[in-house]
This record gives C-alpha cells, structure tokens and sequence, in this order.
C-alpha cells in the first residue's frame, strides 16, 4: 500500500508549457483518488509522474515518505491500466496475467497459485485458456487489470481505462472497479475526463484545468458546494445554468436581481450582505427547477420551451428565457469560443409530465439550491 504525496509538483515541457502547476495534493493509504478535468489540463501528466513515466521540474513527489523525484519507475512497484488493453494476442488469458510474475522469474507453482486468486476476483476462471481476441471489451479490461493486480503493487494507476467501451459495459465496468479496490484496499489514482465516472467511483476527486487543482473534495461536497464557475459547470449532467444578476437588498433580505426575476437566497443571503449592489453569476442546476402554475411571482423564472429531450423517466427542457441574461452552460472561460450557441438554460423534470416546443412554463428555484459566484473573481461567494 502507498501514501501518495505531490508537495508544489511542476511539470514544465521545453518551450516553456507548463503541464502543471504547483500542485498539492495528499492521497491517502488504501484511498480512490480521481483526478478528473478536460484534455490538457495536466491529470495524466500527474498521473504519469507518479509512474515516473515523466520527469518533474519543480517541488517533491514522495511515495510512503520516501522521495521519488529520481526514483525509477521499476523500482516504485506501481501498477498501471492504460486506456488501450495493451494484452499480448498471442498469449492466453492465464499467460497475459502471469507475464509480469514471469519476467520476474518467480517460482511457476506461485504464479498458477497467484493466476488462480485473480482470475476468481475478476471473475475470468472461465476464460483462462482463451486468447484476446475471443474475449469481449469487458474482459480483455479485466485482464488488463488481473496482470497489474498479481503483482501486489503499492498503487494501482488507471489512465482513462473505460474509454474504449461502450456506455452499457462502462457502466457495469465502473462497479466492478470501484468493488475491486474496495476488496483490495491498494491506493488507486484514477484519471478521466469524465465526470460521471469521477463521481460515481472516487473516495475524493481533484478538479483540475490548465495544469491547476482547482478543487479537492468528496463527491458529493463538488456538487453541492462548488469554489468556483470551473468546478460548478463541469460537475453535474446535465451542466449548471448560469444567468447574470446583482445582488440587492428586498424587503430587508438579500437577493438576486437577474432581468425582471427576483430569486432570494437562502443560506447564501447570510453571506451576501457584503455584496449588496456587486455583480454575480448564479449558478441553478437543471435538476433544482421545479415546474410550478404560470407566475410571476419573487422566487420563479418564467421562459418559453425551445425543444425537450425524452429521457425516459425524465424530461430535460431547453428554455428561452427573454427576461434575464443566460450565460453559456458549459466553462465560462469558453464562452467567446462559443457565442455562435444560443445559451439556454436547461430544466430537468419527471416524464410523466406533458411539456411540448413553444408552451410558456414557470419554474420555482428553491434558495438554498442557487449558488452564486463573484463576476469578477468567479469565486462562489
């Protein structure tokens, strides 16, 4: 097992790119720790320096307290699955396992003993003698990671290892992963840039963007109280709605003014009182808009149906809203890339309701769901 520690890690490529920046990060022994954010935003380089896979230029990696800057990656007894299957086609299924123990040369009766306990961890018993190309995508997966599990590594490394399956599978694959490590108790780093995947599997998960962490939290603390507009519009599907508005005092209380709605603010007023007259971004997840009779009334957004996607149990609504001024949903820093895309805020409802293209609806937003964040700075208040 493996305490994993980044202490101000840099990663500089010649010509000056910075793959990352100063990152801090502390993974604990025996924890599923995600690193999630969009291309290029330094996780795999991270990934790959703990591998020692990447040179670092800057700030100390240490791994159970033992400085691994100029450690080779042989000698860190680290295990990695990669996005592609990496089996041998000519092998069988019990030898691509057994491959590692053997360049190693240990004993033949340790390796059938070590091949056996994996296979049945893995469910692959069945599956020993056949080679990879008569197994499904699922299973030359868990092949891969049976050959990185009989080694008895200190951490297991995971680089996108879902990516090339299709959603069903991946689904499916993601709870045998997160079973797997919690029967295993090996400290896991998990890279995607899927933040579904992040979600659903990670003890914690580290947000970064642009080689920075931007957030490092529990799962469920990313959602519910994100540090900035980055973290706000990539946790959560669908993404967030974010409508400019300033912030004003009402009848005592703080609130949002954004266009013609008055919103006020729960927990958050507390905190808004300073803010009285500053220019904020609310963020209101599609999920937190509740269809309500056509009102007017202080606490509710009213906009017009532009299309409605069927999914199933649930509607998501795409609204136009010509009463206050809708920002792009995805990351805010993309937004001139983008204004080629009508911004639209987007509602998400039960199935069972009737919502067609061009009906006017009304939607309460409770306080306590609408979060708000410095225009300025981008930083929640």
């Amino acid at each position: 097992m493996a305490q994993i520690i980044f202490d101000k890690v840099s990663k500089t490529y010649e010509g000056g790119h910075s793959a990352v920046r100063e990152l801090d990060l502390a993974i604990k022994d025996g924890e599923f720790m995600v690193l999630v954010g969009p291309s290029g935003c330094g996780k795999t380089t991270a990934l790959r320096m703990i591998a020692g896979l990447e040179d670092i230029t800057g700030g100390e990696l240490r791994i159970n307290n033992e400085v691994a800057n100029g450690l080779a990656p042989r000698d860190r007894n680290i295990a990695m699955v990669f996005q592609s299957y990496a089996l041998y086609p000519h092998l069988t299924v019990a030898e691509n396992i057994a491959f590692g123990l053997r360049v190693r040369h240990v004993e033949k009766d340790a390796i059938a003993i070590k091949v056996r306990e994996v296979a049945e961890l893995l469910e692959l018993t069945d599956y020993l003698n056949r080679k990879p190309a008569k197994l499904s995508g699922g299973q030359r997966q868990r092949v891969a990671m049976g050959r990185a599990l009989v080694r008895s590594p200190n951490a297991f490394l995971m680089d996108e290892p879902l990516s090339n399956l299709d959603a069903r599978l991946r689904g499916q694959m993601r709870a045998e992963i997160a079973k797997l490590q919690k029967m295993s108790a090996i400290t896991t780093v998990y890279v995607t840039h899927d933040q579904v995947e992040a979600m659903t599997m990670g003890d914690r998960v580290a947000v970064m963007n642009k080689g920075t962490l931007q957030q490092l939290d529990t799962p469920r603390m990313l959602y519910d109280k994100p540090v900035n507009l980055f973290v706000a519009s990539f946790i959560g599907s669908p993404p967030i709605n974010f409508l400019e508005a300033t912030i004003a005092a009402v009848d005592g209380a703080p609130a949002a003014i954004a266009g013609s709605f008055t919103l006020p603010l729960g927990e958050t007023g507390a905190r808004a009182h300073a803010h009285i007259g500053r220019k904020v971004i609310l963020g209101i997840r599609p999920e937190a808009l509740r269809p309500v009779p056509q009102t007017t009334a202080p606490g509710t957004i009213t906009a017009r149906t532009a299309f409605v996607e069927d999914l199933g149990a649930t509607l998501l609504v795409h609204l136009d809203v010509t009463d206050a001024t809708v920002l792009h949903g995805g990351m805010i820093e993309d937004e001139e890339d983008l204004k080629v895309i009508r911004p639209r805020m987007r509602a998400m409802v039960d199935g069972v309701l009737s919502v067609k293209t061009g009906d006017a609806l009304s939607f309460s937003v409770t306080p306590n769901a609408i979060h708000v964040f410095d225009a300025e700075t981008g930083f929640a208040l």
